[in-house]
């Protein structure tokens, strides 16, 4: 893993997160690049452009919460941008050759009911780059165990899985496989290919509606350091992709950072 990217909020959580990053990116080898985003504006009433306002006090801002982590060596790049958020994380991944987006459940929500906020809903939801959603306030630790929930195990975009390879070799994790079997499914679903089966130390069969409600019932059992998902139109995030907001009442398994991989497909 190369470059990660750090989209920044005005959560009170932002300190500790950028601190999670700069460890797992030392963990990882990587470089950080750690941004904001602003969108244009115009002052009411008046003509009069603020966008050289808000670039100063977005640089600042970042400045200020990198100043108070400890780099621990890793190299931190701060950069702002101004446009639409999606359009411009897009961008911003192209041109940095980003291998992973790490993000803050809420990076600007300020309700303790919610569990993944508005803008970090609409990055998993609307963007297809590699994520790891973090928990709030969450510490770095060493991740030991993941484990990798999907309804399906064809592959037919082998770089998709590139991510949990990179954890899998950076922490010697040992990846613990969930097959979901669910209304849906197919008999193909189960075929564990050559390259899945490379990284995967054991397979558990669940059947479930759902691939969520077999995490749910699994995921105990496994007690992983890290959730993997893939990302599907209608699959681990099904609230998701109905509403950019998700309560942490909807989402049990908010404890553990979760790993949303690119669809496999």
């Amino acid at each position: 893993m190369k470059n990660i990217l750090v989209p920044v909020g005005s959560s009170k959580n932002a300190k500790s997160h950028l601190q999670y990053a700069v460890d797992f990116a030392r963990a990882t080898g990587a470089k950080l690049f750690v941004v904001q985003v602003y969108n244009f504006y115009t002052k009411a009433g008046t003509m009069i452009k603020i966008d050289h306002i808000l670039e100063r006090e977005s640089k600042a801002f970042l400045e200020h919460h990198v100043s108070q982590i400890d780099h621990k060596g890793v190299e931190v790049v701060t950069k702002t941008f101004k446009g639409k958020l999606i359009d411009t994380i897009n961008l911003i991944s192209k041109a940095f050759d980003i291998d992973m987006i790490i993000l803050e459940p809420r990076t600007n929500s300020i309700k303790d009911e919610v569990y993944l906020g508005k803008t970090s809903g609409r990055i998993i939801k609307q963007t297809n780059i590699p994520a790891l959603i973090v928990p709030e306030d969450y510490v770095f630790k060493p991740i030991d165990s993941v484990l990798f929930a999907l309804k399906s195990a064809v592959i037919k975009r082998e770089e998709a899985l590139k991510p949990l390879k990179s954890i899998q070799n950076s922490f010697n994790a040992k990846v613990d496989l969930l097959l979901v079997k669910t209304p849906f499914y197919n008999d193909e679903d189960f075929i564990v290919s050559s390259e899945l089966e490379s990284i995967i130390t054991n397979i558990t069969k669940s059947e479930n509606p759902t691939t969520y409600q077999g995490v749910l019932e699994n995921y105990k059992a496994s007690n992983p350091d890290m959730l993997c998902v893939v990302r599907r139109k209608r699959g681990f995030f099904k609230k998701l992709w109905e509403k950019n907001i998700m309560l942490k009442k909807d989402f049990h398994v908010s404890e553990f950072p979760v790993l949303v991989l690119s669809g496999l497909k």
